[in-house]
């Protein structure tokens, strides 16, 4: 029998990004359609200047091997910030999952309003032509897969997005990582996940 242990794996901190420079709690009513237009400019977007990176999580970030993030730009920085300045590795399988907004018969609402209506649209089956559920579910499978493989003998910090980050916890869950610190989803906020591995 082969006694020898495999290496360390970890620990895991996923993180949220920091505040965008496109606000959606600020701004005028808007419309779908240009609610449409305010989300691509969104994710297209960086962070807001006038904001520090919290130092608790930059503690929890200064032994990170390896730095990852979404493909947006808003995560790179948050990564790159947080890690202090090590350049993030982005991959799209962390982007977050898509916000298309329903028309609402022309009905006007406030950014953040629409943040809500759109995510429990999607829900719900509406997608546009976009990633749905299911496949946003299948893509956070990959992505705890390519965080699991990342982390033997490394600790592994990765900057996303809020309900991304939260369609992580059960595929990690199943590849043997538990949640040890749960800091929510506001910006900046982050978990840490420690590999248990099963008997």
């Amino acid at each position: 029998m082969d006694n020898r242990q495999s290496p360390a794996r970890g620990p895991l901190i996923v993180s949220r990004h920091g505040r965008p420079a496109l606000d959606h709690n600020i701004g005028p009513r808007l419309s779908a359609d240009e609610y449409r237009d305010w989300w691509q400019r969104y994710e297209i977007g960086g962070l807001a200047d006038d904001q520090d990176v919290p130092a608790e999580l930059l503690d929890a970030v200064s032994g990170a091997d390896i730095v990852l993030s979404s493909s947006r730009r808003r995560a790179a920085e948050t990564a790159n910030r947080a890690s202090g300045g090590k350049h993030a590795q982005p991959d799209a399988v962390f982007d977050e999952a898509p916000m298309p907004p329903p028309s609402l018969n022309g009905r006007k609402l406030a950014a953040k309003t629409w943040y809500v209506v759109a995510r429990i649209a999607w829900l719900l089956g509406h997608t546009e032509g976009e990633e749905n559920l299911a496949d946003t579910r299948l893509r956070a499978k990959q992505a705890a897969l390519t965080l699991h493989e990342a982390a033997e003998g490394k600790a592994v910090y990765v900057a996303a997005h809020g309900w991304f980050n939260r369609m992580l916890r059960r595929p990690l869950r199943k590849l043997g990582w538990v949640c040890v610190r749960d800091g929510g989803d506001d910006y900046w906020s982050y978990r840490v996940y420690e590999y248990r591995r099963k008997s």
